[in-house]
């Protein structure tokens, strides 16, 4: 009888270490998942720890001025729940000692992410350098060591900070033709990101442009408590009409309607001079983009991410404001917008203040936000200052 009884404990006690086994084994994929809702409804904080083209460069009067406690609340008063925080690379990067983070640099750092943490927003660090440090990483092995060693310090800096809202992106848009070589190369990137910070979440995406073909080729990490993200501009025609980089043509096309018809792109491509490229205004018309392309295209995406049980979301996506009409912008956004949360997949706009802002800013003046934009988000606008 008593062996009997203790046969029956220990196969309690069994039962209960097996099922805290799996709880542990399962914990990091619901990890990723839970942590994945905190970033449903983000905005990208561009042009200040990245993309910094002025006179000033990145020096500590424009970490001030650019981006101040005032535009913090406001994203906070919109509804946004996180901001991904662009971070060029390069001006902390030492050849040779790239593990040693410059400490006056560093601390202008530390007071953007502090001032965004104590507000209750989530916080991305994302490694966004220049198109040098992608080529580099694309060609040379010791290019990446090099950010290794740059991922691995600067995740132990932040180790500390609150792993349930402060997220680690291995690197913006990687331009990189050679998806397998990307894909040793982020694995590698992420391991030294998990070695500085153990407890922390990191975000990746697949080569190129990030869009979401880069990522259905992609076979997700080793690693559990990852979250994959991609960007949406489909189609650039329109969502980059009148940009001055990337296609040439793109400076050439204005007031490209949204939907799209056959008639309305016919008329806007006759302002295009070459005929290849005016042949791609006569496509966007033909191809129909409209809210059921999205939904068809968000459909695959969260496909992809049941299939490997990961979290996703879709961190980039907005429409360039010089030359677009504005209700046409608006409802890109919202039928994007609809779509991705349709599919389960947060997101964040680009960008806050920049050439698809959801605000416009001029220099020293408070923020002005754009309505039609915040309502587009499904968002709010804040109250009216008094």
């Amino acid at each position: 009888m008593i062996w009997r009884r203790m046969a029956v404990v220990l196969t309690l006690v069994f039962g209960l270490l097996m099922g805290v086994s799996v709880c542990a084994a399962q914990e990091p994929e619901e990890l990723a998942e839970r942590r994945a809702q905190h970033l449903r409804h983000g905005i990208n904080l561009s042009e200040w720890f990245a993309q910094v083209y002025d006179s000033r460069g990145y020096t500590k009067e424009h970490f001030a001025d650019w981006t101040t406690l005032r535009d913090i609340l406001l994203i906070k008063q919109m509804g946004f729940d996180h901001v991904r925080l662009s971070v060029n690379p390069e001006p902390m990067l030492r050849r040779g000692h790239a593990d040693e983070l410059p400490v006056d640099y560093l601390a202008n750092l530390d007071l953007a992410v502090n001032m965004i943490l104590d507000q209750g927003l989530a916080v991305i660090i994302d490694a966004h350098p220049e198109e040098d440090l992608k080529e580099k990483l694309a060609n040379s092995a010791g290019a990446v060591e090099e950010f290794t060693d740059f991922w691995r310090a600067l995740a132990a800096h932040y180790a500390g900070r609150d792993p349930e809202i402060l997220f680690f992106e291995v690197l913006n848009e990687p331009e990189m033709r050679d998806a397998y070589r990307w894909a040793g190369i982020q694995a590698r990137l992420a391991a030294a990101i998990r070695e500085g910070a153990p407890r922390h979440t990191i975000i990746v995406a697949g080569a190129r442009w990030s869009d979401d073909d880069d990522l259905l080729a992609l076979e997700p990490l080793h690693d559990p408590n990852v979250i994959y993200n991609f960007h949406f501009y489909e189609p650039h025609v329109f969502t980059h009409q009148g940009a001055t980089w990337g296609e040439n043509y793109w400076h050439a096309v204005k007031a490209l309607p949204y939907p799209s018809s056959p008639e309305s792109a016919e008329r806007v491509a006759q302002n295009v001079p070459d005929p290849q490229k005016r042949l791609q205004v006569v496509r966007y018309g033909l191809d129909h983009w409209d809210a059921a392309r999205f939904d068809a295209e968000f459909a695959q995406v969260e496909a992809w991410a049941k299939h490997w049980n990961v979290a996703v979301t879709c961190n980039e996506f907005g429409v360039y404001r010089r030359v677009s009409k504005p209700e046409d912008r608006a409802a890109w956004l919202n039928d994007v917008r609809i779509a991705l949360e349709k599919h389960h997949i947060g997101w964040a706009m680009w960008d806050y203040s920049g050439g698809f802002g959801v605000v416009t800013k001029a220099a020293g003046q408070p923020a002005v936000v754009d309505e039609a934009t915040v309502k587009a988000l499904g968002l709010h606008m804040p109250p009216a200052s008094p």
